[in-house]
């Protein structure tokens, strides 16, 4: 394959990145010129946003550009979120968040199977009452892990649904059908494409999708993978909390231009993410990220169900099943309850006819409620900390502190970030829809959208990428904190004579060991030639895309061979699995009405579409 250097969107995307730092560190000086500063402001206005669009449409040919026969395509942009999913589009000029059929602007991610299909979104949290094993939420915990991760062991008890082990993977088996992550998350997107289709009345294929930062690249690929499946056409993956600096940026209005430091604290339902950023005449440069995949506001509600359950338990001597309707019930008024303690000092948690015709009624304080999660919320100062080193940064040099998901409405979590920046974090942006918000101002760049200001948006690699060598020792090739889009090259050797084959092991983590690092692939470069150990000169180069995914190219230039491989481990779906799982998608009937439950029929037969379906994966 040709090599990666001569990648024409990566090489002019790296000199747009130069020219800004350039500019920057130029600027900084006292004695610069006011003849080189207008220069310099002209390039970084007009010149980068034209080579910025030029890289989008290199890297994503048919993006959406409008063609000689046709008008723009439409685009959207999508915060697929572990508890709720926000949908925005660009209509009559302006970004709109897209209300679904209750008018709300968010929708819960839940599926519901029934015997008539499939349903998604409000309609899917009310089945889950009546119905609890057959409706599947908090899907996004469980993409692109290991079925021996620690995480989702400890999250299986917790599930009123049943998962099994797919192929080394998490799945969920409903009946005898077995959904994988993807599948579940493609049914939410289809949800959420209806919706947007609906609101502009055109099809829309091309969409921004946001993660975690800290999702790895197993979690980023098979994110792509649920989309695939959904019928759409992924124009970038962004990281949640540089999605929501862009909707930052563009409520500045007037100080656009000024140079601002910020830092992102992203807490949502399952998911916490900090990015410390620097905002400066339209260029958005990631400085470092940090976070925790498995921290949010579910923890939180699980500390209140536990609580309940134990002193309801105490009272009188019940003991509940994980899958009744009772524990159901109970996990919607805890969330109903969780949401009044932000303007409330007390709520009532009351369900009548809980269980076996016993009533539950509680009253929960505000501030037992911090008492029973204060260890959780502190937990997200670390990664702060975290983000700040990495950045080298001080805490007073963090200008905005803008807040991101449902759960910084908590007032402990702001009382606690204004304590520790010694400032209130921004109140105009609405920690719900930022993130929908900034992926639809991606995509409307990369669409070159009329009316939508231009960006230059660079992001970091959120954790170091590197190969095994001999004692099972990492070897860092792309280190954390490093923006991205990037290559990076190394050059290793044999560790015995005459060796002719060696096994390239890619791995991301922290640790100096592999054992202790999260492996991602491997591959074999085989026919070097005979030579002593220590001579064969091999050089490994890793290429980090915009959106997170890596390819690693290996060669030895001696003899002339190379390897190379787009990073996907033995768990992910195989092309022919997601066209099964596209052609199943597009014949799967989505209610849009109140549902009939789940029958016995049902649980015993699969779906009415065809009945049960397994995936087996495929080697790497």
């Amino acid at each position: 394959m040709p090599s990666l250097s001569t990648n024409q969107a990566f090489q002019t995307r790296r000199r747009a990145l130069k020219a800004y730092r350039a500019r920057r560190s130029l600027r900084l000086r006292p004695k610069m010129s006011p003849a080189l500063r207008k220069f310099l402001m002209a390039f970084l206005l007009i010149v980068c946003p034209l080579l910025f669009a030029h890289v989008a449409q290199a890297c994503t040919p048919n993006c959406g550009q409008a063609s000689s026969d046709g008008p723009l395509k439409p685009v959207m942009g999508i915060d697929l979120g572990t508890t709720y999913s926000v949908v925005g589009v660009m209509k009559d000029g302006k970004l709109h968040i897209v209300p679904n059929e209750k008018g709300t602007l968010i929708t819960p991610s839940y599926v519901a199977m029934t015997d008539q299909g499939r349903v998604v979104g409000d309609l899917a949290k009310e089945a889950a009452a009546l119905d609890p094993k057959n409706t599947i939420f908090d899907i996004k915990r469980l993409i692109g892990r290991d079925f021996s991760d620690e995480n989702v062991q400890t999250l299986i008890p917790h599930f009123p649904f049943r998962v099994v082990e797919q192929a080394g993977r998490p799945a969920v088996k409903i009946g005898k059908q077995i959904l994988t992550p993807e599948e579940i998350s493609a049914s939410i997107l289809i949800k959420l494409k209806d919706m947007a289709e609906n609101y502009i009345g055109e099809h829309i294929e091309d969409a921004v999708i946001t993660v975690p930062a800290y999702f790895n690249d197993a979690q980023r690929t098979a994110t792509r993978d649920a989309a695939t499946i959904a019928g759409l056409n992924v124009l970038r993956l962004v990281n949640e909390p540089t999605a929501a600096s862009l909707a930052y940026g563009l409520g500045r209005n007037d100080d656009y231009y000024q140079e601002r430091n910020v830092l992102v604290f992203d807490l949502g339902g399952g998911t916490f993410d900090v990015s410390v950023l620097v905002i400066d005449e339209g260029v958005f440069e990631v400085m470092s990220t940090a976070g925790n995949t498995n921290l949010g506001g579910e923890d939180f509600d699980q500390r209140i169900i536990d609580h309940t359950l134990a002193n309801f338990q105490k009272a009188t001597g019940a003991i509940i099943s994980k899958s009744s309707p009772a524990m159901s019930k109970l996990k919607s008024e805890v969330e109903r309850v969780k949401k009044a303690l932000s303007s409330e000092t007390s709520a009532t948690i009351d369900i009548k006819g809980f269980h076996m015709g016993e009533s539950l009624s509680e009253t929960l304080t505000r501030a037992k409620f911090e008492a029973l999660n204060e260890d959780l919320f502190l937990q997200t100062l670390e990664p702060v900390k975290q983000a700040l080193n990495d950045a080298k940064m001080k805490i007073s040099d963090i200008d905005d502190i803008v807040l991101v998901g449902g759960s910084t409405r908590i007032p402990y979590v702001r009382k606690m970030l204004h304590d520790y920046f010694g400032k209130s974090p921004m109140a105009n942006i609405n920690p719900d829809e930022a993130v929908a918000m900034g992926a639809i101002i991606q995509g409307c760049v990369i669409m070159d959208c009329p009316g939508v200001q231009s960006v230059l948006m660079m992001d970091v690699n959120p954790l170091t990428l590197g190969i095994e060598t001999d004692g099972g020792i990492m070897a860092p090739i792309i280190k954390r904190g490093t923006s991205i889009p990037t290559n990076r090259r190394q050059v290793f050797s044999t560790t015995v004579d005459n060796q002719e084959t060696v096994r390239i092991r890619v791995f991301e983590g922290e640790s100096r060991s592999t054992k202790d690092n999260n492996e991602l692939g491997e591959f074999l470069l085989s026919g070097i030639p005979a030579a002593p150990k220590g001579v064969p000169q091999i050089e490994v180069e890793f290429e980090r895309d915009s959106n997170g995914i890596l390819l690693v190219h290996a060669a030895e230039h001696g003899a002339g061979i190379s390897a190379s491989v787009t990073i996907k481990d033995s768990g992910r779906l195989s092309l022919d699995e997601i066209d099964c799982m596209v052609d199943a998608a597009a014949a799967q009937k989505h209610v849009k009405t109140g549902p009939k439950f789940v029958s016995s029929d049902f649980a015993q037969n699969g779906d009415s579409n065809g009945g049960p379906v397994k995936w087996e994966h495929g080697e790497l």
